[in-house]
């Protein structure tokens, strides 16, 4: 009974470790993603804030809020909406 018992605890456990690491990973905050860029007409990595969104807004439930970071770009962005709509 005692095996069965710490059995399930630990397999308990082990789903909420997943489930968290699963939250963590595809969940809302600062990620990095590849994208092509609407303007240039060329692949980017971008670092996106994204955060819950609205359940009809999106399939995943995030929407991308702000662009910090662009590697076609040196310097400040100059990224309107568009590259936005396009995350």
């Amino acid at each position: 009974m005692s095996f069965s018992l710490a059995l399930a605890i630990g397999a308990a456990v082990m789903a909420l470790v997943v489930a968290g690491y699963a939250i963590w990973q595809y969940g809302p905050g600062m990620r990095e993603r590849s994208v092509r860029c609407p303007v240039l007409k060329k692949r980017a990595k971008v670092l996106v804030d994204q955060r819950e969104a609205n359940f009809y807004c999106s399939y995943a439930g995030l929407k991308a809020v702000d662009l910090t970071h662009c590697s076609l770009m040196k310097g400040a962005l100059t990224c309107s909406k568009e590259c936005l709509q396009n995350l």
